[in-house]
């Protein structure tokens, strides 16, 4: 096997089940309120508004892995949008796995020696690393997650 798709495995497996910490992002938001994932504990952000920062990033690393230029911007990455009914919020949801399904197929169909050529720019490193700094950013809210999950 190679390690576009050990990546892209670790990528699924960390949004919908599998890996070694037993916590996934599907299972882990299962059952939040729309409600309560608007609910901000002082000092923290809301689930929502963390959800929306983890899968910012998918859509714009995806278009450089397809050959695209990166258009992203951090300030962005929190702009999260409001929720007004408990549909949008599951809408929602269903959304950022599909765009992890759709980030992990183009993970898995990148061609290996790709992995440690530059990525979009010198400064960004290599694909690997932002490949990895997506899995690793991601597992660090989903714990954050976790943990209002339970305050809420």
């Amino acid at each position: 096997m190679n390690a576009t798709t050990q990546l892209a495995q670790h990528l699924r497996a960390l949004y919908f089940g599998g890996n070694w910490s037993c916590v996934n992002f599907k299972d882990t938001l299962e059952g939040i309120t729309f409600s309560k994932a608007q609910t901000k504990p002082e000092g923290m952000n809301s689930i929502a508004v963390l959800s929306f920062h983890i899968q910012y990033y998918l859509d714009p690393v995806c278009k450089v892995l397809q050959g695209e230029p990166l258009v992203a911007s951090d300030k962005e990455s929190f702009a999260v949008p409001v929720f007004e009914s408990e549909a949008t919020w599951q809408e929602f949801i269903q959304e950022i796995l599909a765009k992890a399904e759709r980030f992990a197929l183009a993970v898995e169909q990148l061609d290996e020696a790709k992995l440690y050529a530059v990525f979009d720019q010198e400064k960004y490193g290599t694909y690997y690393r932002n490949i990895l700094g997506i899995i690793e950013h991601t597992h660090y809210h989903l714990g954050q997650i976790a943990l209002i999950k339970k305050m809420v």
